[in-house]
């Protein structure tokens, strides 16, 4: 079993176990029906997964890591809002008449800003600090601009990175202020798993840990039955794949789905239709 698939299942159990119920109070997702889509949560989740070990995707079912690592070229490469420059639909239901997401992800890390160097934009500040300043304490990033909000489509869930260096090792902080753990944590999980290990890669250091922090951990109602059916898989889970970055590339921005991918890539297969709550 991957250490992805023994942290999302126990994630999952504990919430089905603990968690607290919304069902008494008005929430703002509805289902396609129009009905309300309640959830059962914990308060502050906190996963740890270490790179060097093994990379962190489940396999207790199918994650579509090509389509997870194009989202994060979107945001963090093209720091693009138009779905046009999306290879997927996964955004199709947030977009606004002119085919965007609003000032989200990456419309926010596409802003520049004065520093003491020139103008960078934020994943060019974190990029040249972590080649000339690694000793910086204050190499991140944050996508949840207060006065943009209204300009955004979605809230940005997964809104802020933190990077840290010790000695030659670059480890991360993933804060989340929201989670749909059926079907986004598998995806989210692996996408800023390789995010990392690519931008280690283009700044000439090691790939160490991965903390996601987790404000709401949430499972749907409508979803309970996916996530027991997914419980019931954990004996059969499979060991985790390799990532592989191509050798001979140090340009964070000439990454792509051919030349990282992974390899023995072994899964449960899918669970059926997902409903997504909006």
């Amino acid at each position: 079993m991957s250490r992805a698939d023994h942290i999302f299942l126990q994630n999952c159990r504990d919430i089905l176990q603990s968690g607290v119920w919304d069902t008494d109070l008005p929430v703002r997702p509805r289902w396609e029906d129009g009905q309300p889509a309640h959830t059962i949560k914990l308060f502050g989740i906190v996963n740890r997964y270490d790179l060097r070990e093994e990379f962190p995707i489940q396999t207790v079912r199918k994650i579509n890591f090509k389509a997870a690592l194009d989202e994060i070229f979107w945001i963090w490469q093209k720091k693009s809002n138009r779905l046009a420059d999306l290879h997927s639909h996964i955004w199709d239901q947030w977009a606004d008449e002119q085919g965007t997401i609003g000032k989200a992800y990456g419309y926010q890390l596409s802003v520049k800003h004065r520093y003491k160097e020139g103008m960078f934009d934020q994943v060019d500040r974190v990029l040249y600090d972590l080649k000339n300043n690694p000793q910086s304490r204050r190499i991140m990033t944050n996508l949840y601009n207060h006065a943009d909000l209204y300009d955004m489509q979605l809230y940005p869930c997964a809104y802020s990175m933190t990077f840290n260096v010790s000695g030659q090792t670059l480890n991360c902080i993933l804060n989340q202020r929201s989670q749909d753990m059926l079907t986004a944590n598998g995806w989210n999980v692996c996408q800023y798993a390789a995010l990392m290990a690519m931008i280690a890669k283009a700044c000439g250091l090691k790939v160490g840990q991965l903390l996601h922090v987790i404000a709401d951990a949430h499972i749907y109602d409508r979803h309970i039955p996916l996530v027991e059916k997914l419980l019931e898989r954990e004996k059969d889970c499979l060991d985790a794949p390799k990532l592989i970055i191509e050798d001979g590339i140090t340009d964070f921005y000439a990454f792509n789905t051919e030349n990282v991918y992974l390899e023995g890539y072994q899964n449960l297969k899918g669970i059926g239709k997902i409903p997504v709550a909006i």
